[in-house]
C-alpha cells in the first residue's frame, strides 16, 4: 500500500487523501447504506478523521438520520462518505470512491440483519 491513499468523486471536482491506513474495511447491509450507495451492500473503509483531508470541493453532506452525515459530490452526486455521532474520530470512505480499491479488501460484515437473502459478501463462500 502507498500513502498517501486518494480518491474522489466521479467528475473530479471532489478528491481526498488519506495519511495512514485504514483501520478497517468493512461491508455494510444497512438500509441506509443500500440507498445511500443504490448497491445491494456497501464497502467502505474507516479511517481516523485526522488521517483524512479534502482538496477541492467539500463534499455536500446530509443528515440521513440523528447523528449521521452522509457524504457525496453535489455535483455528480457520487457517494463518498460517512460520518457518525458514535465514532467520532472516525470517517467511512466508500471504498468504490477510492484511486486503487483493489488494496483494500474488506475483512468484516456489519449490520448483516439486514443482508438480503440472494447477496453473498463471505470470503469463504455462502449457503
Amino acid at each position: 500500500m502507498k500513502l498517501p491513499i486518494t480518491g474522489g468523486c466521479l467528475c473530479g471536482a471532489v478528491r481526498y487523501e488519506a495519511s495512514e491506513a485504514p483501520v478497517s474495511v468493512v461491508w455494510c447491509h444497512c438500509a441506509s447504506c443500500r440507498r445511500h450507495t443504490g448497491a445491494p451492500a456497501a464497502v467502505y473503509a474507516d479511517f481516523r478523521r485526522a488521517a483524512v483531508r479534502f482538496a477541492g470541493v467539500e463534499p455536500t453532506r446530509f443528515a440521513s438520520s440523528p447523528g449521521a452525515l452522509r457524504g457525496f459530490c453535489g455535483a455528480c452526486g457520487s457517494t463518498l462518505s460517512f460520518e457518525g455521532e458514535s465514532q467520532p474520530d472516525l470517517i467511512n470512505v466508500h471504498l468504490g470512491s477510492l484511486d486503487n480499491p483493489g488494496d483494500f479488501p474488506p475483512s468484516e460484515a456489519v449490520h448483516t440483519e439486514g443482508r438480503l437473502a440472494w447477496f453473498c459478501d463471505a470470503p469463504d463462500g455462502c449457503d
